[in-house]
């Protein structure tokens, strides 16, 4: 699947008084954040990667809307991808895209019915005529996987020495400057639950389509939730 966009117009959440076609502007969800897990007692995690959250539209000032379309709350999400062909995906997903709570497969549909409806680049009246049903969901899952591809949070920390253990902690300093290096400056945002991280976000605008644009990556504009230090980063169990 294509669009027909380009990636020559402006950045989402950029000149935002004079929004051209949402089918190729994303509006209002310009801010897209790049979510991912690391949990420690999900049965088949991989041993030297993050997981995958999902790719969320905030709006520009960070409020965000979410189950955009229930109509399109498509459930069978692996049958959706196999039937149309995108099976490399698929196979990505089922190995990257863990729940920590149920099956895969319910959170799949709950990331695309939550937040994949709400983008208005992936609206069913921007696809290309005669797209199958389910299209854009097809879509949206291929392009969380590529950006998640570009993002291996697991090897810039270890590149700086950072890899899960029992006993160190970490100061959040440390932590976002090894990310820092990785991505090439960009600040993420990390989560922490009491002491222990779990979570990290990056964040994006979009030129063009979730379909085929170019994701620019940019600062967090929200802080880290983590302590500045005592930081743990557990081993998988």
């Amino acid at each position: 699947l294509s669009s027909s966009c380009g990636t020559s117009g402006p950045a989402s959440c950029q000149n935002m008084s004079l929004v051209p076609d949402t089918c190729c502007f994303e509006a209002p969800g310009g801010l897209i954040m790049q979510t991912q897990f690391w949990d420690t007692n999900v049965a088949g995690s991989p041993a030297d990667s993050w997981t995958i959250h999902g790719l969320w539209p905030d709006n520009c000032d960070g409020t965000y809307l979410e189950d955009c379309d229930p109509s399109r709350d498509y459930t069978d999400i692996t049958d959706l991808l196999e039937s149309q062909g995108a099976t490399s995906t698929l196979d990505y997903m089922q190995q990257y895209w863990l729940n920590d709570d149920g099956t895969s497969e319910e959170l799949w549909a709950h990331e695309w019915a939550t937040h994949g409806t709400c983008y208005s680049t992936l609206q069913v009246d921007c696809l290309p005529t005669s797209s199958p049903v389910g299209a854009e969901a097809v879509a949206f899952f291929e392009s969380v996987v590529n950006l998640f591809q570009t993002l291996p949070t697991y090897s810039w920390l270890a590149d700086a020495g950072i890899t899960p253990s029992s006993s160190k902690t970490h100061t959040l300093s440390s932590l976002l400057s090894a990310l820092e290096a990785g991505s090439g400056g960009y600040t993420p945002a990390l989560g922490c639950s009491s002491h222990t991280l779990n979570s990290i976000s990056w964040y994006f605008n979009l030129k063009g389509s979730v379909i085929d644009g170019e994701f620019i990556p940019i600062d967090s504009p929200e802080s880290s939730s983590c302590p500045s230090s005592g930081i743990k980063y557990p081993p998988r169990q």
